[in-house]
């Protein structure tokens, strides 16, 4: 979930002061929580159990099958009546009476029988298919490491949107301290019948502007809480957080000191969206082998055993072995879906590569996305510095009476504009960081599972 800067934010006003997090979850806690508690990430947890199961189950093609069948039977049809007694070895001369054999009496029977059935050959479709299932389960892996990657990058996103929400309502709360007092100093000059009533009536309009955009940031902050909740799958979020969002503070980020090298590498690890689309490529190129398979002979072996009851003591039993050759010689249907899976092999590998080309382009913009906020973030620390000083100067030339509100209340709105621009660099640095580890396959904010 993106937590973006709005529009809100830029209404943050009055003094400084350092954007410092409290005692609290720090980020890497939530991305970890959200590797734990988030119930999308639990579901993609069961859908690589349910692709290493099918694994297994074609892996177990290889092994051979045992069918048990138990049976009981009363029938009279002519056919089956003279099988039975043949089954139950209880054949007379006087069975072969033609009218015993066309309408025989009825007869009953119960027994079972035990099949093994062995594959010695199948065109290669047994262990094609177990490639495959391996394969399938291996990109399934990799894809949920993906999604996990993907969820850290939005746990950055709204930890610290949060961050930036809660500073712009404590800019707004300084303001509303520094509108206060501009208020009083102006109502006892209008007492004292020097200030028009006009200035006072202005500093009012200014106060309630200022009230209105409190409520606004506060509603931001509670939303981008409930939204690390939602992603963090513990619901709204209370407390402070304990990472900062500024990037000067022992330890954490130094943007200034760590510039990012565009002519580095396109990737700094292994990205788990590449490492599937390279396993699917290889599953498809399986299915391909396998839907070949389906048009070879095929060769097994079958073993077994049966009893058949007319009583306990009269029964018959039998055994048989045998080794059989399959051959579809022809079949359309089996034809079409080798072609089918031919096209779907040539697909999944033009998918590999283009996965690969946009992760390319995905780290390029990642970098110079980086370089634009580190420039962003320097520009506002000066920006920012310059308009306090003007502030100062303006409210110090206004008490005096050299110069009007007007001044005073254009250099708050240029304090607004470089707060806006500090808080929005800021938040876009750490958010182009994640970015760009999320591009290069590095663990966000160093985070491993």
């Amino acid at each position: 979930m993106s937590i973006k800067v709005t529009t809100a934010l830029g209404l943050a006003l009055a003094s400084g002061g350092t954007l410092l997090a409290q005692s609290g979850p720090t980020v890497a806690e939530s991305i970890r929580k959200a590797w734990t508690g988030q119930a999308g990430l639990r579901a993609g947890q069961a859908m690589v159990e349910a692709r290493q199961a099918e694994a297994e189950g074609a892996r177990d093609l290889r092994l051979p099958s045992l069918t048990l069948q138990a049976q009981g039977i009363r029938t009279n049809e002519p056919m089956q009546a003279f099988g039975i007694k043949l089954n139950q070895a209880r054949i007379t001369a006087a069975d072969f009476d033609p009218r015993a054999l066309n309408h025989p009496d009825p007869i009953g029977a119960y027994g079972g029988s035990a099949v093994l059935q062995q594959p010695l050959y199948a065109g290669g479709r047994i262990s094609a298919a177990r490639r495959a299932g391996e394969y399938l389960a291996q990109a399934e892996a990799a894809s949920q490491e993906r999604r996990r990657q993907e969820a850290a990058q939005a746990v950055v996103e709204a930890y610290f949107g949060v961050q930036v929400a809660e500073q712009a309502l404590r800019w707004v709360e300084d303001s509303r301290t520094w509108i206060q007092g501009m208020e009083d100093f102006a109502g006892a000059r209008v007492k004292q019948g020097l200030m028009l009533e006009s200035e006072l009536q202005r500093l009012k309009a200014f106060h309630a502007q200022i009230d209105a955009q409190k409520a606004e940031v506060t509603k931001q902050a509670r939303a981008a809480r409930s939204g690390l909740g939602l992603l963090t799958g513990t619901g709204p979020v209370e407390g402070p957080l304990g990472t900062p969002l500024t990037p000067d503070f022992e330890g954490g980020m130094r943007p200034s000191k760590e510039p990012v090298d565009l002519a580095a590498g396109p990737a700094a690890g292994p990205r788990g969206d590449l490492v599937a689309a390279d396993l699917q490529a290889r599953a498809a190129a399986e299915g391909a082998k396998a839907a070949k398979g389906s048009v070879l002979p095929e060769v097994g072996l079958e073993l077994g055993a049966g009893t058949l009851h007319h009583s306990w003591s009269d029964k018959g039993n039998w055994t048989w072995a045998g080794v059989g050759v399959k051959w579809k010689v022809f079949s359309a249907p089996d034809q079409a879906k080798a072609r089918a899976a031919r096209a779907q092999e040539r697909a999944a590998r033009e998918m590999r590569d283009f996965k690969q080309q946009q992760a390319d382009h995905e780290v390029r913009v990642a970098r110079e996305s980086v370089l634009a906020a580190q420039a962003r973030y320097t520009a506002a620390k000066e920006s920012l510095a310059a308009a306090e000083e003007s502030k100062r100067l303006r409210e110090a030339r206004h008490r005096e009476g050299l110069a009007p509100l007007i001044d005073v209340l254009d250099a708050e709105a240029a304090i607004q504009g470089a707060r806006t621009l500090l808080l929005q660099s800021l938040y876009d640095l750490r958010v182009s960081r994640a970015g760009l580890d999320l591009a290069t396959g590095t663990p966000i904010e160093g985070v491993k599972p």
